[in-house]
């Protein structure tokens, strides 16, 4: 019976000894994880002979986790990580943060010591930036080319959406209702051209509503067009001003009309002209 505990204790001294408490650095072999757990693999530099040898699958920490839920940040093969072991016990490793180094630089510099720039950058450059650099805070939004930006500004109080790619398109789309709405004005500009175009009715509503061309002007209907006013309609023009009709022209007032020219008057037909009123009077 002596012999046994002596024995059981031998094999207890023996286990407590191969356990290791604390961390350890390790490097990143695999992140393949066949039961997508979020695990990985990783071997141990200072293991000497034994440097080659992956470790079992280690669980990786994150700051948020849950069912459909959480933060997905998986190292990358041949990154630094730090290592825990449960209970000691190497058969169980917990990856519990990763390491910058001498090989493997920080991706912002903190030379002045203020420590503004968070940030998180992917493997191939897309960036999420946070400046708090006191009055001129920005939160960015950038993709890895550098052209793509979503960048809040708090100084000067702006929200601007970039695509600075040469022929780059950038897009609204929603299969409801879009609305742009703001308590101050809203300004489209465009060096070439800007289309508006409804497979429904177009509207434009407003206090007063101006068009203005450089050059040439026209409006166009397939059906009906027709303009109304509650005040009066006037059209004026610095040069000849000419109104055609294919299948007629009218011209009609429930009032007095005044036909006025300061120059010579024609009126002209190829067929019958008639002339009617209840006095005419010429000259």
């Amino acid at each position: 019976m002596i012999a046994q505990l002596m024995k059981y204790k031998d094999l207890e001294a023996e286990d407590r000894a191969s356990r290791i408490y604390g961390v350890v650095t390790a490097l990143v072999t695999s992140n393949e994880d066949s039961e997508n757990m979020g695990r990985v693999k990783v071997k141990f530099p200072w293991m000497g002979e034994a440097y080659d040898k992956q470790s079992y699958w280690a669980r990786v920490t994150t700051f948020m986790a849950g069912s459909n839920r959480g933060a997905y940040f998986l190292p990358e093969v041949d990154d630094e990580v730090l290592v825990a072991f449960e209970n000691g016990d190497i058969n169980y490793p917990y990856v519990i943060g990763t390491l910058w180094n001498g090989v493997d630089k920080p991706i912002e510099k903190n030379t002045d010591g203020k420590n503004n720039i968070k940030a998180i950058h992917s493997r191939s450059g897309h960036k999420i930036i946070l400046d708090d650099t006191k009055d001129a805070e920005k939160f960015t939004l950038e993709d890895k080319t550098g052209k793509r930006l979503l960048t809040f500004d708090v100084k000067n109080k702006s929200l601007e959406l970039e695509n600075n790619e040469d022929k780059g398109i950038l897009k609204i789309f929603s299969k409801g209702t879009l609305t742009i709405e703001t308590d101050d004005a809203v300004e489209l500009k465009a060096k070439k051209d800007i289309t508006i175009k409804a497979t429904g009715d177009l509207k434009l509503e407003g206090k007063n509503v101006a068009i203005k061309s450089t050059a040439n002007t026209s409006i166009k209907s397939s059906a009906k067009f027709e303009t109304s006013a509650s005040a009066g309609i006037k059209m004026a023009t610095n040069a000849q001003l000419e109104l055609k009709g294919t299948a007629g022209a009218k011209v009609e007032a429930t009032g007095k009309l005044d036909l006025k020219s300061t120059g010579p008057a024609t009126l002209q037909s190829s067929a019958i002209t008639v002339v009617k009123g209840s006095l005419v009077k010429v000259n």
